[in-house]
């Protein structure tokens, strides 16, 4: 019974020394039995390392992705297009919704065919390649990275929630110059300022290699040259406050330019004629945008759940502060002003929701209801441009704002998540100044960039065209000169 007993310890001391042990319990393959024939333990020794498994999507991420897709095309159909519908006259209430329904169907068409491809490849800094025509090449299996090392959602899921939002900008534009222009202007323009507006300021600001990239300094470095040129330059936007808001009003600024005020402008009276349409509108639009903050978080995990709760905040806020100034001013409270502010506090908010804290989602979404009211008040009357229903004012305006206070609010010293670090793997320190100068750099960049291309198309549209219908269709309503139909029948 000794000789057993000092067999085993024997046994058991050389297992412990050996370099298998250590390896297990470092994390490493499972270790060599002390049993197991030499031939067996040299050829283990021997054999390469096994190739690290390819990532594997999580179900709860890409249903997460999945859902936010569902969540943004909400917003645009039926959320803008009941928004946008109840502020114009019942004579035109039947062409807006025409107007963003079918601009919705182009997008998305147009996103299949090239528009994935040019956005999200990698090409130059300005644009992608078209090397993933009609999603050529995409499967079942295919991933993109998310913005943690390790994690990959589905590509289909990928190329939805960025269609959804390609659509939804387009759609925007439209309510800058509702009430007087052609149908098939305004198709014809979508499609050359969604492809040489949209596509290369997605490519700018999201495009890069993915996380995994950065393994070490000089990875990165090689790594960040192939990203777009505002990722590059530092420029955040979590959810869009350049691609989408500023982009897309800065398109319907020039429309308004170019299309001309509405007949009877300043003279008659051109109230909205369904509130109750414009306040369930912007009630989508609020439940839609928690899929296009929180989803643009790629992942099920505490981010998603921060923009969230900072996209509820931040959009309470700006109802709140914009239907008070406006109880100030005019005496009474709003439903108008009450929507209106809800939709300043959302775009406000876009570029920030994942990089802030609360009290910098609040302080965004007070600031947002005020100076947006301003936006369609004030500097509406210094523009001089009939902007019909604000698209400036607010998408502008509050994406101006918000942009610009992402780069204060993001500093952890003010509640903020700092600028993640992925060589490090940890949050980086924080230069306020020059993240600024990043934000800067994205406004500036999209309103020269946006306002170019809108102009070029507008002329080219209005030379092979024309903008605007004639003016007894105007005065007798497009939807019945447009369309003919109508959407009441009284």
């Amino acid at each position: 019974m000794r000789h057993l007993l000092a067999i085993i310890a024997l046994l058991g001391a050389v297992s412990l020394g050996s370099p298998a042990w250590a390896e297990e319990k470092a994390g490493g393959a499972p270790a060599v039995t002390a049993t197991a024939p030499a031939a067996a333990v040299s050829a283990a020794e021997a054999a390469p390392a096994a190739a690290a498994p390819a990532a594997v999507p999580n179900r709860g991420d890409n249903a997460w992705v999945m859902l936010s897709a569902a969540l943004v095309i909400l917003m645009s159909i039926p959320g803008l297009a009941l928004f946008y519908g109840g502020l114009v006259r019942a004579k035109n209430m039947l062409s807006v919704l025409m107007q963003v329904f079918v601009t919705f169907s182009l997008i998305s068409v147009l996103w299949v065919v090239f528009g994935y491809s040019v956005a999200f490849t990698e090409g130059g800094s300005f644009l992608g390649t078209l090397d993933k025509l009609f999603l050529k090449g995409l499967t079942v299996d295919s991933v993109v990275a998310t913005f943690s090392k390790g994690v990959v959602i589905s590509e289909y899921a990928y190329v939805i929630f960025q269609g959804a939002f390609a659509a939804i900008t387009c759609g925007l534009i439209v309510g800058a110059f509702a009430e007087r222009a052609k149908f098939s202007a305004i198709l014809v323009f979508m499609v050359l300022w969604f492809t040489f507006s949209y596509l290369p300021m997605a490519h700018m600001v999201w495009y890069w290699a993915g996380p995994d990239a950065y393994v070490d300094a000089a990875a990165g470095e090689a790594a960040g040259k192939t990203a777009g040129f505002l990722f590059q330059k530092g420029a955040l936007d979590f959810a869009g406050g350049t691609v989408v808001h500023i982009n897309a009003a800065v398109a319907g600024l020039i429309g308004a330019y170019l299309t001309g005020k509405r007949v009877g402008y300043g003279r008659e009276s051109m109230a909205p004629h369904s509130l109750t349409f414009t306040m369930i509108g912007a009630s989508l639009l609020w439940f839609g945008w928690f899929g296009f903050n929180a989803g643009s978080a790629l992942e099920a995990n505490g981010g998603a759940a921060l923009a969230m709760v900072n996209t509820w905040v931040a959009t309470a806020c700006a109802a709140m502060s914009w239907m008070l100034a406006e109880w100030l001013i005019k005496g009474k409270p709003s439903m108008l002003g009450a929507a209106s502010g809800a939709v300043a506090g959302l775009v406000a908010i876009t570029p920030a929701a994942g990089f802030v804290g609360v009290m910098g989602a609040i302080a965004i979404g007070l600031l947002a209801g005020i100076i947006c009211l301003w936006g369609v008040n004030g500097l509406k009357s210094m523009l001089g441009a009939d902007d019909s229903l604000d698209v400036f004012g607010v998408h502008g305006v509050g994406g101006i704002l918000g942009s610009i206070l992402t780069g204060i609010f993001c500093a952890p010293s003010l509640g903020g998540t700092g600028v993640y670090d992925y060589v490090a793997n940890k949050v980086g320190d924080y230069d306020m100044t020059t993240q600024l100068i990043s934000q800067l750099w994205g406004v500036g960049t999209v309103v020269v960039w946006s306002g170019v291309v809108s102009l070029v198309a507008y002329k080219l549209v209005d030379m092979f065209i024309g903008l605007r219908v004639p003016e007894e269709e105007e005065r007798e309503g497009l939807d019945i000169t447009s369309h003919g139909e109508s959407a009441y029948h009284h």
